[in-house]
């Protein structure tokens, strides 16, 4: 299983991928709506590609909960398989 270092790592590159937000700028403090300027329709992409990469199941009204990088490093370090 994944640390916390390593998820927030696949995130960040996730995330960049999606968006051209800069992995840098994927710290576990940054809201993704406020400070990194991530849509809906972008986040339900990054979260499928977060339960592929981390085999982990997100499910849609745990989505809303995800408020900070932070807060999905935290999900998917208590839910990986």
């Amino acid at each position: 299983m994944a640390n916390k270092e390593e998820i927030l790592a696949g995130l960040a590159e996730i995330v960049e991928e999606e968006t051209g937000v800069e992995a840098a700028e994927v710290q576990l403090d940054k809201s993704f709506t406020e400070d990194l300027d991530i849509d809906s329709i972008s986040m339900m992409t990054i979260v499928v590609n977060a339960e592929e990469k981390f085999e982990v199941t997100i499910p849609d009204e745990e989505v809303k909960n995800l408020k900070t990088v932070g807060d999905a490093v935290e999900f998917i370090a208590a839910n990986a398989s």
